[in-house]
């Protein structure tokens, strides 16, 4: 059984780390516990150190009786410095919840506190488990500070969506449940526990990586490790003169999800952006495209060097005729007809050239109760291995919002996804393509 160091930041969530607790030491499992003086405010250190059977910990220059030690481990005879000593000894170090405040200091690589402390002297893997009201967890500081986490090799169990401690709110920032937290740590300990080393980032209840990697480079995962991945994202824009234009609805977050999925999975990822105006995503190779053409064009030239497609981009499907070539004067019109003719379908052209061994993965934005069935049919029209369904008519998934909910739909199962932060989502969709990957 292993050694889990538990740090628990401040928030309504420390709750949770006590069943953690409990569920860790139920399958066997040692535990030290480190709290911030916030955390103390939710949950006292009596509570913790019930079920630990060890001393909790709070400040750098407290004596630790155990000085250092994890139950049944004999302790140094001397009195060690206990940031350094506790992340010695353990053999994975989890911090949930991890509270905004917690991340951006992780992410400046401050050590105020003996919490990130021991984050900033461990050398086992680093999980954290952010939880925090839904504004706070989609605000682009606490994202970049995730991502830049990432980046460096810690290991994010992205938080749940559903009902948030202020009376009345719901959304993404719910601590990810105490069993799918203790699952992610077995999984990594599998690896090559004790003291599997750092560098493998996971966001779900995924198998464990393989292989290693540097601290600032993508998971080198065995199923994604050296793949080409082609990815769409947003929506395409035709002319009808030199300023305006007919398109889709789309915010692109969806594509920029998966292409930075698979690229932290250890892919490598291009990025086709149709009128998007996220951050790009880190060591992603991106081509900037306003009309269907251009990104028809573009993804002819890249699809045959691909392995894996994800249309996620809204093409449009018709497109001005005769675009004219400068600005439309309103003049005394009562009235202006434009005649609209289709534009190529790119996902069905480029199926129609696909090579041995590639897997496609076509997006279905649908409306209502039939759209389920008018995407199981492009599944076989289009010639794709999974389409990804969502109903544009529900109001709490539209196009500019961060969550979304899906069902993936292959030849032998449709897959539902509840309502969840895109990233999550990217996550199953990816999951799916492994699975299409394996079996064929």
């Amino acid at each position: 059984m292993a050694r889990i160091l538990l740090g628990v930041s401040g928030g309504i969530a420390a709750y949770k780390a006590l069943e953690f607790t409990r569920l860790a030491s139920g399958a066997g499992h040692s535990l030290r516990v480190v709290q911030t003086p916030t955390s103390q405010r939710f949950v006292g250190e009596a509570s913790f150190a019930a079920l630990t059977g060890a001393p909790v910990l709070t400040d750098e220059f407290e004596h630790d009786p155990a000085r250092g030690a994890f139950p049944g481990q004999e302790p140094p005879a001397h009195q060690p410095l206990s940031h350094l000593q506790l992340v010695a000894n353990a053999d994975i170090y989890l911090i949930a919840p991890a509270s905004a405040n917690t991340l951006a200091k992780l992410a400046g690589g401050l050590a105020d506190n003996l919490l990130t402390s021991c984050a900033l002297a461990a050398t086992c893997p680093v999980v954290l488990a952010p939880a925090m009201n839904n504004h706070m967890y989609e605000h682009p500081a606490t994202q970049a500070n995730i991502e830049l986490l990432r980046a460096r090799g810690v290991h994010i169990v992205e938080p749940d969506v559903g009902r948030l401690a202020s009376l009345g709110e719901r959304g993404v920032g719910r601590l990810a449940e105490p069993r799918r937290l203790l699952d992610v740590c077995e999984e990594l300990l599998k690896g090559d526990a004790p003291h599997a080393r750092a560098g493998h980032a996971v966001s779900e209840d995924t198998e464990p990586p393989a292989g290693d990697r540097s601290a600032s480079g993508p998971a080198d995962r065995s199923e994604w490790s050296g793949l080409r991945v082609l990815v769409t994202a947003g929506g395409t824009r035709e002319p009808i003169d030199s300023v305006r234009y007919i398109g889709n609805s789309s915010s692109g977050r969806m594509g920029f999800a998966l292409a930075a999925t698979a690229r932290r999975r250890g892919a490598e990822v291009t990025l086709v952006a149709a009128n998007v105006g996220l951050q790009e995503p880190a060591g992603v190779t991106v081509h900037r495209v306003h009309s269907a053409a251009e990104l028809e064009q573009t993804c002819e030239r890249e699809f045959p060097a691909c392995d894996v497609l994800l249309m996620a981009a809204a093409v449009a499907d018709f497109r001005p005729a005769s675009p004219e070539d400068g600005k439309i004067k309103k003049g005394g019109r009562s009235h202006l007809t434009i005649e609209l003719e289709p534009t190529p379908d790119v996902f069905r052209g480029l199926s129609g050239r696909r090579r041995p061994g590639q897997t496609l993965v076509a997006f279905a934005a649908e409306h209502g109760a039939e759209g389920l069935e008018h995407a199981r049919a492009k599944l076989a029209a289009k010639g794709a291995d999974a389409v990804v369904f969502n109903d544009i008519s529900r109001a709490d998934i539209g196009f500019d919002s961060t969550a979304n909910e899906v069902t993936i739909l292959t030849a032998d199962e449709d897959e539902c996804v509840p309502r969840a932060a895109k990233e999550i989502v990217a996550e199953r969709i990816l999951d799916t393509v492994e699975r299409l990957r394996k079996g064929a």
